[in-house]
Order: structure tokens, then sequence, then C-alpha cells
């Protein structure tokens, strides 16, 4: 049976709003401890932020999960309960949420639910019901009491005793949450394990006695061989195969967890918020389908194996044979130690002659060494003659490549020229892992056809923040930033970056008539799988709109990949230090390939002073907000500079101030990588291979 139609078996929807005490085991019942053990699971909250159950365990001793739906009146009344019970355990090492698994319940109503109802913590939303289901989640209202020790559930059941069966007394007499948390974080047994909670019910979509009616064969090999298999076959960068019924069920709960933990497909824009043209991720039926499989285990079921039936290779190169291949200098990574960017440059062919560039692919050979690679291209080979280094300075970029990328592919009818006689630069960024290699990357070229000139000139440019200084031992350390757009254009694609401590990032357009508009939401942000969003349609840029970015920090204990999180952490080119980058792809509506305006994209990227600058969003900078090597010395002139006296420099007066000059997006100047110049250029969007 397909998810779809378990699902049509189901109720559609929560009961809200009503009481619904009916039915058995509604009573203040006490019961033993089941001591079920809770997996691990990760969830958006209203904000479009990201909360990974295990992690918190490196400093937490207790989380707390209330089941909630909007509208609940029972939730309502003991909204100050619960908050009381946050504040009272606050840095005691317990973490409070709410946990939405309402079907209707959106984002957006949920996040005015909380505001509205003062709701003190995150809401967590679990949209495909599947935390829900592991934790047998059957009414509102319920406190559940996780032990981080052992993750298993210490206590379920309300908050206290003061709303109850149709009646509401003036305070508490029992305050079961509040024991259960004092026993847990002295180490002591809970008295009281188990009281039926009186909230609504909460309506599970899929029956768990249907889990075993979904086909293998039917419903779990197509999706894997759709979503799958692509990087899981010979050849692939997946660590594994999967291309056959006994490897699929031999990595059952590995999938299982991956899915749980939205790790895997490695496409983490929130499916809620734009529509991308490389989306690779699972639908909810998909995860929903191949996680009750595994829940039925893994059964083979009838008929023919799909996958097995087939032979799969990862071909050589994705996008077919490459006019040009050029092969990278070779480098031998360290097992150990600091690798300094690398600029090596490659010549074009002795033929070559003018062509336009439609699309380009890298094929890494080390991808645990190689974390980015930038490209630039130039129309004369660069002196010395040492192809090692030198290579790389501000020219048309012809692709990017960042970890868990590949190839890129410009819109139709858009592209860059490359003249004869050149060589492509690159900025080379690599990483020690344990095991001395030698890298030989090579990077396939794809052309338009000879004497074909396309209309339309990609650009592509930088949203940055090199002042940033992560606060040691914070798990949500945020900063903004934005560009804005002198002409009307249009926005085709997004790439935000990070290191080590990347947490969440989000792009949204503040239009000149100052709507708002959230364009990309990535709650977790992954090192291991750095993607471009290419939007399924160009979004209509109007003039004096601004793009703004927003990046979130996990510099705590909780980063299994923070190096020190006692340190505050500067920019700084390697990963153990951090970057505010958020690149995007764009094209000036008035532009042509024979028309070119050059202009734009100067006061574009000059626009990005502000827009590093202003963390108030309000179009003006204020003395306080003078931060960063390059702006700090400004703070003694403020008064000068504030020609008009009101307070802020604006744009005029804070160009200015710069000489017009865009910002140097790198404090350290050791590369000018992320300072797109003032010039026509195109810029490859990769994407992950799934």
């Amino acid at each position: 049976m397909t998810a779809s139609r378990l699902l049509a078996t189901a109720a559609v929807a929560a009961l809200v709003g009503a009481w619904g005490f009916a039915g058995a085991g509604t009573g203040h019942r006490a019961v033993a401890a089941d001591s079920q053990k809770v997996d691990d699971f990760e969830l958006p909250d209203q904000n479009l932020l990201a909360h990974h159950l295990y992690p918190m365990g490196a400093d937490a001793k207790a989380i707390v999960l209330i089941s909630q739906a909007n509208g609940d009146k029972l939730v309502r009344a003991n909204a100050q309960a619960y908050n009381a019970l946050k504040t009272a355990y606050a840095g005691k090492g317990v973490e409070v949420f709410m946990l939405n698994a309402t079907a209707g319940d959106t984002r957006e109503s949920i996040a005015k639910e909380a505001a509205d109802y003062h709701y003190d913590m995150p809401v967590l939303q679990d949209l495909n019901q599947l935390v829900a289901e592991q934790l047998e989640l059957q009414r509102t209202g319920e406190v559940i009491v996780v032990d981080a020790k052992t993750w298993t559930i210490a206590y379920r059941g309300p908050v206290d005793d003061r709303v109850s069966r149709g009646a509401t007394k003036s305070a508490a007499t029992k305050t079961y949450a509040k024991d259960a948390l004092d026993a847990v974080l002295a180490g002591s047994p809970v008295k009281v394990a188990h009281v039926a909670a009186p909230g609504s019910p909460i309506a599970l979509l899929a029956a768990k006695s249907d889990f075993a009616k979904i086909s293998y064969v039917k419903d779990v090999a197509p999706i894997i061989q759709e979503k799958c298999v692509s990087c899981h076959q010979a050849g692939g960068i997946g660590p594994m195969t999967l291309v056959n019924y006994e490897q699929v069920r031999g990595h059952a709960l590995m999938i299982r967890e991956v899915l749980r933990t939205k790790r895997m497909p490695p496409f983490h824009a929130d499916p809620r918020i734009g529509h991308f043209a490389n989306d690779v991720s699972l639908s909810a039926d998909q995860i929903k389908t191949l996680v009750h499989w595994v829940e039925a285990g893994s059964p083979r079921g009838t008929g023919a194996d799909p996958l097995g039936a087939q032979t799969f290779a990862a071909k050589e190169w994705p996008l077919g044979t490459p006019d040009v291949v050029l092969n990278i200098p070779a480098f031998t990574i360290p097992a150990n130690g600091t690798v300094d960017y690398k600029t090596p440059w490659a010549a074009m062919p002795a033929d070559f002659e003018d062509r336009w560039l439609r699309a380009s692919t890298f094929k890494i050979d080390q991808r645990q060494g190689v974390h980015h690679i930038l490209t630039s291209y130039r129309p004369t080979l660069p002196s010395g003659g040492d192809v090692t280094r030198g290579g790389f300075s501000g020219g048309n970029t012809v692709g990017t490549y960042a970890v868990g990328g590949d190839s890129s592919m410009l819109p139709p009818d858009s592209g860059t020229l490359l003249t004869k006689g050149g060589a492509l630069g690159f900025q080379m960024h690599y990483t020690s892992f344990g095991k001395e290699v030698v890298d030989n990357t090579k990077v396939g070229l794809y052309f338009f056809p000879k004497g074909v000139t396309p209309t339309h000139i990609q650009h592509s440019s930088v949203i940055t923040d090199p002042n940033i200084a992560l606060t040691p031992n914070t798990n949500n350390w945020q900063d903004v930033a934005y560009i804005t757009f002198p002409a009307d254009a249009k926005l085709f694609s997004i790439f935000p970056h990070a290191h080590y401590r990347g947490r969440s990032a989000s792009a949204e357009l503040q239009y000149p008539d100052g709507r708002r508009e959230t364009i990309l939401a990535v709650p977790h942000w992954d090192f291991n799988w750095q993607a471009w969003y290419n939007f399924k349609e160009p979004i209509d840029i109007p003039a004096g709109t601004k793009l703004v970015a927003h990046l979130s920090y996990d510099n705590s204990k909780r980063n299994a990949a923070n190096p020190d999180s006692s340190r505050t952490v500067p920019w700084g080119s390697q990963s153990w230090d951090e970057m505010f980058y958020v690149a995007f792809d764009y094209q000036w509506k008035d532009e042509t390939s024979s028309h070119r305006t050059p202009q734009h994209d100067l006061a574009l990227n000059t626009s990005r002073n502000i827009g590093v600058l202003d963390k108030n969003l309000n179009g003006k900078v204020e003395v306080a907000e003078l931060n960063g090597r390059q702006f700090a010395p400004m703070k003694p002139l403020f008064s000068m500079l504030d020609r008009n006296g009101d307070g802020g420099l604006d744009t005029t007066e804070l160009a200015a101030a710069t000489r017009g000059r865009a910002i140097n997006l790198d404090p350290d100047d050791e590369v000018q990588a992320a300072m797109p110049p003032a010039r026509p250029t195109a810029s490859a969007t990769p994407s992950p291979r799934g």
C-alpha cells in the first residue's frame, strides 16, 4: 500500500479547541514508567531554526516536550505553567519545547499562536508526525520528560493538576512535571512516572497496523532508485551502495535515522518556503513510506527486486563528455596541519577559440580533502609560468565547488565569454584528514555551439560580514547583512556559506514599499553539504530592493564539529574560523550581451558597505555599528561624516566616507576571491547530486 493510501485510511485532522475528555484512561492515574527509548530526531521551530535532539545531551540533563495544537484550550490555559517550568529550570540543564504534530497547523499560524498566548519556548513542528508516532502521543498538553543520559522517557502526563477534567483550580496541589525533573536532575527514580493527560485527541494520520502492507517492490524500491541510487552506487559519492534489497535492508535503521534527523537527502531548504529546480529532497509521503517500512521490519514481500535487476554505475561526467577538460595542477594534501589557500592555474588548449560557456563540472579526486574551489578566467596567461601559484584574481568565474557539489549549469540563453589565449585560475581550499594524498581534480567545460551568442549575461555577487566575532559557548549566535539592487533584476540562485559552526541560514527580500518576503530558509545548515539553491523560476527584483541574509552559528559544546567552544571566533579563511558569506546569481533586466551595464554592478557591490554594518536594517549606520578593521577608525569622525546630523550615515554619506569603494571582503587581504569586481560575469550554480 502506498503512503497516500495509508493516509487516506486514517483520520485527517486533529481535534483542536475542544476538551475531548471522552474515552478510557483520562483520569490522573499514576502508573509505572515504561522506560521508552526516544530515538534521535531533528525538527524546525516556528522561527525556522532546527533543533537536533541528541546533540543537546552534550550539556543538557533533561529535555521537556509539551504536545501542542493551535486553538487548544488546555494548552492555552497552562501557558503560564509551561513558561514557569522553563524559567525554573533555566540554567539547570533542562531544555523545554512545545511539539506541534497537528495536520493543518502552519508555521505561520503556530508562530501567531505562540506570540498571542506567550509561549516562551520554541514550538517544534512535526510535519510528518514521525516524532509523534515514536512518542505515541495521544493528547495535547502532555508533558514528556526525557532523561538526556539514557534518552528514555522519565515522565509523561500533565504539567500539574491545576487544570483537570472540566475544572480549573486556583493553584496546583500536585506538581508532576516539576517532581519528575527534580528526580532526573538528582539521579533518583521518578515516583509518579505516568499520568493520563486531559487534553484534546491528537489524530495520527498513519495506522501502525498498515505499515506491514507497504511493498518493497512497489513502494520502497522506486523511491530508492529515484532519490538515492545516483549517489549510492558504484563510483558514486555515497559511502555505501543501495542497489538491491539486501543492501537497503542492511542499512534500514540508518535510513530511518538520517530521515528523522534530516541528514539525507542532502538538500536542506525548508519545503514550505520557495520552490527549487535542483531540489533532491524526499516528499512527505516518500519519507513516511520509508520510515514506516523500516518500522514494520523492512519486509521483502513478493515480486522481483526492481533494483537488483539493474546495473548501476555513476557516470564519469554527469553532464556528458565536456568540450574541454582542464587538469588542476596536482597537490599533495598533508596528513595533518594547516594548508593555506592555493592558487594554481591551467591554460586553455592551444587551439581554443572564443566561446560562450554554458556549464561546468568539477571531477573531485579527493572529496575528503577538497573543501572548496573558486575559479577566475584570465584572458592572458599569468606571468612567470609557475602553474602552481598566482593564477587566481578577479576575472570571470566559470563555476564553483563546495563540499557536496559538482556540476553547474547556467540558465537558458545565458553564458559567459571565454577568450582564446587565456587561462583558468583556481582558489583551492584543501583540508587535511589524517592521510597524505595527492589530489588530481579536473574541471570540465561545456560551451554553446560555435557562432552562438547567448542573450543574457549572468552575474554573481556576495553578501558578507567580515566583522563577525562569535561569542564563546553560544549555540545560536546570529548575524545579518544585506545588499541593495540599484536597478530591476532577476534573482536565480543563492548559496549560503559558513564553516564548522554554521547552524542555519535564510534570505529575505525587503521591497521598496516595505513588504518583506522570505525566499529561502535552511533551518539546519550542513557544513558537509553546501548547496546552491536554484529557484525554479527566477524572482523579479525591483530597483531599491534589499536582499537580506541571516546566518546563525553554534559555538557551543552541542556542536560536535566545533573545534573549541570557549573561543571567540573571528572571520577567517580556515574552517576553524568562521565566515558569513552568501553568494547569489542574478541578471539585470536592461542588460544583454550586446548592451552591458557595469554601472549596476558597481552600485550593487558598493551598497554592501551599508549592508554589512546596518544591523537593525533601518537604512542607516549608527556610530555603534561602525565595527571591524575597515570601519572602526571612522568612529571618531562620525559627527563630521554625518553631514545631515540625523545620527546615522545614509548611503550617500557612507559612500563619501569610503570614497565609493566597495568593502574588502577579505579583512586579512589574503585573497580577493569574495569580491566580485564591477564587471559582467557568469556564475554557474553547483547543486548536490542526491
